[in-house]
């Protein structure tokens, strides 16, 4: 497992060396939106839970429901857990490892299980990344039963983020090394791949990463290029991308306030950023506040979840509660 992260760090580290520096301006979209100076930590923030790195426990993704507790998935253990308020953390399922112990797996080299999505009647459904074709997919967590793949995926991808349309019906989910985003319907079946636009592409390591479905688009970020995408649903075809936020190197996944702002998390850079309608962006929680190496966000009201894989850190991946304040 040491060894696994060890592998996982060098690779992160690399993207972290291309990271904008904390005091650097990052550029708003095309069109010459001037960029916001990026200010020091502004949230109050504490870290709720203390996950253990040599169990593989790096929490890559967040669901939260609404009574509290967040379903995550445990990258390097290949499981889904929950961890109620009071901060209990219960496993709910651990994929078996191919046989081969995931060596295979495209870039990282171990299997992993990645996004996460809980609809309303309590079912989870969630991505595992084996780089082996009888186990990489879509997957359903029905309370009280075990895991059941619903849709199969590319073994020489890397399966990454994961979104739910429900007026669709429809799953949209990001492969990072394919360079894609594919559906699948919420009831299972093939998966088709619905865009595979340059701008989705990786660069050097990983691509197209976190995904959601908001406002009549489709919403993703690429790791590599740095960038935060809007795709118009054009009656569930995609239309052109349009390049929303830039400068953002590292970045992971995200989530959407109630007045339809961007709270990201940035891997390399070690940083949550708030990104604005016009772009703009600035710092909102840093090391300083106890990320190390975030990966997901979830926000309800004003409180943010982060999750951190601590995936180059190697110290202390967690899960931190911070408060979103007025502007």
């Amino acid at each position: 497992m040491r060894r696994r992260i060890r592998t996982l760090a060098v690779a992160v580290a690399a993207v972290g060396v291309l990271a904008v520096p904390a005091t650097q301006a990052v550029a708003g979209p095309a069109g010459g939106v001037p960029a916001a100076t990026v200010d020091p930590s502004t949230l109050p923030a504490r870290i709720a839970v203390h996950f253990d790195p040599t169990t593989g426990q790096l929490p890559e993704n967040i669901a939260w429901a609404p009574d509290g507790t967040a379903y995550l998935t445990f990258a390097a253990a290949r499981q889904v857990v929950a961890v109620d308020p009071a901060g209990r953390t219960r496993v709910l399922a651990t994929l078996p490892a191919p046989a081969d112990g995931g060596v295979h797996t495209p870039v990282l080299g171990f299997a992993l299980t990645t996004g996460i999505v809980r609809t309303g009647d309590g079912t989870l459904y969630f991505l595992y990344a084996s780089g082996d074709a009888a186990s990489t997919g879509l997957y359903r967590l029905t309370p009280g039963q075990p895991p059941r793949r619903i849709a199969a995926l590319p073994a020489t991808g890397l399966p990454n983020g994961l979104a739910l349309d429900p007026t669709g019906r429809t799953f949209y989910l990001t492969d990072s090394v394919l360079g894609t985003v594919s559906t699948v319907p919420l009831a299972g079946g093939p998966a088709r791949v619905w865009s595979s636009a340059s701008a989705l592409a990786a660069t050097g390591f990983l691509g197209v990463n976190g995904v959601k479905v908001r406002g009549g688009a489709v919403w993703v970020t690429n790791l590599d290029q740095g960038t935060l995408l809007r795709i118009p649903l054009r009656q569930g075809r995609p239309g052109a991308v349009e390049v929303r936020a830039t400068g953002l190197v590292g970045i992971d996944d995200f989530a959407f306030t109630a007045d339809g702002r961007v709270v990201a998390a940035l891997n390399g850079p070690n940083t949550v950023v708030g990104i604005d309608h016009d772009g703009r962006t600035r710092t909102l929680l840093t090391g300083a506040d106890g990320l190390q190496n975030p990966t997901s966000v979830a926000v309800r009201g004003r409180t943010v979840l982060v999750a951190s894989a601590a995936y180059v850190t190697a110290t202390d991946p967690n899960l931190i509660v911070a408060t979103l304040r007025h502007r």
